[in-house]
């Protein structure tokens, strides 16, 4: 079997969402594509990559519980680096801030492989909001030879940073992509959802981010209080799986019977909240590009955001992490009947469902135009014999 022409690296639920349309609009240009795991969130992988029935076609399970980040990015470096010398393909595709696409990146540049970086360009500004994703996405634009910026915005900030405008590509933001793909799909409430009140509003919560750890008891508190106060009020809030959530978020288990802190939902019964919602509040970076295709309006947990274009059209609004905070804006976004209204018909402003197709084409011209400047890889990059960088 010829080598893959391409191997698509990814690790975590946001990756495997933001990349499967990418791998399906790869392979509907038939090009070989190779989707390589890191296991860096294994537990939530699978279900966001079986929404568009697809899998990993390998599975490194890298991840160990309690594994600082230094021995983290350690052992993605070497585990990627080792999967990619053997499966040999010509092109290498990462997404995000993760550290699993620091670590692709850099291990493809230690191949001397081309990288190329969808939703390159966010910055937040800030060195620790997002930490460490803001100084990670920096690194991996850095390494990488094709930038896809979801938004003109993103380009400026690649073309500032003295990037080549020519391998900068506009496509828009494939989590739209994948977000739409999978509306269309599921119209029924899920089994895992809970009944919800005839005729409450529901807000969908997500908290997960590092930064917001020492915060989340009372951004839950916050939520708590919103449904003791308005019976009309129902909260869903997934519990991710890190133990340092699941902590914080204790006391307030079975506390409300409208507040639901539940097990991870997958993606396509994530996407059915959004769908269902009449708010969203979250720490989270990709709901922040979904929602806005639902004319649903996000409460940003955190202090800054790297989507400013989804303020400047009205879908999102940073609040902050202070529970009194988000407890007031929760109250003045659930009373503002004509802000939904506007928001029902504005457009979204990370894309129109077709930035996966724009990637695949410009990665089809690419690896035509660049067939010459593949490395020669019948030597393996990895001998048996340790040698001198």
């Amino acid at each position: 079997m010829d080598s893959p022409e391409i191997a698509v690296l990814l690790g975590t639920r946001p990756e495997a969402i933001k990349l499967a349309p990418v791998v399906l609009a790869l392979r509907e240009a038939g090009l070989r594509c190779f989707v390589l795991a890191s296991g860096q969130h294994r537990e939530l992988l699978g279900g966001a990559l079986s929404s568009f029935g697809l899998s990993a076609d390998r599975d490194l399970a890298l991840m160990r519980d309690g594994q600082p980040l230094n021995e983290l990015v350690a052992r993605l470096v070497e585990g990627l680096g080792r999967a990619l010398d053997e499966i040999g393909p010509r092109l290498v595709v990462v997404q995000g801030d993760t550290a699993t696409a620091l670590a692709g990146a850099l291990a493809a540049l230690h191949l001397r492989l081309p990288c190329a970086h969808v939703e390159a360009g966010l910055r937040s500004g800030r060195r620790d909001a997002p930490w460490p994703e803001e100084l990670y996405r920096q690194m991996v634009d850095r390494l990488c030879t094709r930038h896809y910026a979801p938004t003109e915005g993103a380009r400026q900030h690649l073309l500032r940073e003295g990037l080549d405008a020519s391998s900068i590509v506009v496509t828009g933001q494939t989590g739209v992509d994948a977000a739409l793909l999978v509306a269309r799909q599921r119209r029924v409430k899920p089994a895992g959802i809970p009944a919800l009140p005839p005729g409450a509003k529901l807000i969908y919560a997500t908290a997960h981010r590092r930064e917001s750890f020492g915060k989340l008891a009372g951004m839950v508190g916050a939520l708590a209080e919103i449904v003791e106060e308005r019976a009309d009020v129902a909260v869903i809030l997934p519990l991710h799986p890190n133990p340092e959530v699941r902590r914080q978020a204790a006391p307030f288990v079975g506390r409300h019977p409208r507040l639901h802190l539940i097990e991870p939902v997958d993606y396509a019964e994530s996407i059915w909240l959004l769908t269902r919602a009449a708010l969203c509040v979250t720490d989270s970076g990709g709901i922040q590009e979904e929602a806005p295709s639902f004319g649903l309006l996000v409460l940003v947990m955190r202090e800054v955001t790297e989507r400013p274009e989804g303020i400047e059209a009205g879908f999102l609004r940073v609040i902050g992490t202070d529970g009194r905070t988000i407890t007031r804006e929760i109250r003045r976004a659930l009373d503002d009947a004509a802000l939904r209204e506007r928001l029902s018909r504005t457009a979204n402003p990370y894309g129109d469902g077709k930035a996966s197709l724009r990637i695949a084409a410009d990665i089809g011209r690419a690896l035509k135009g660049d067939a010459a400047d593949v490395p020669n890889r019948r030597r393996s990059r990895y001998p048996s014999q340790p040698t001198q960088a």
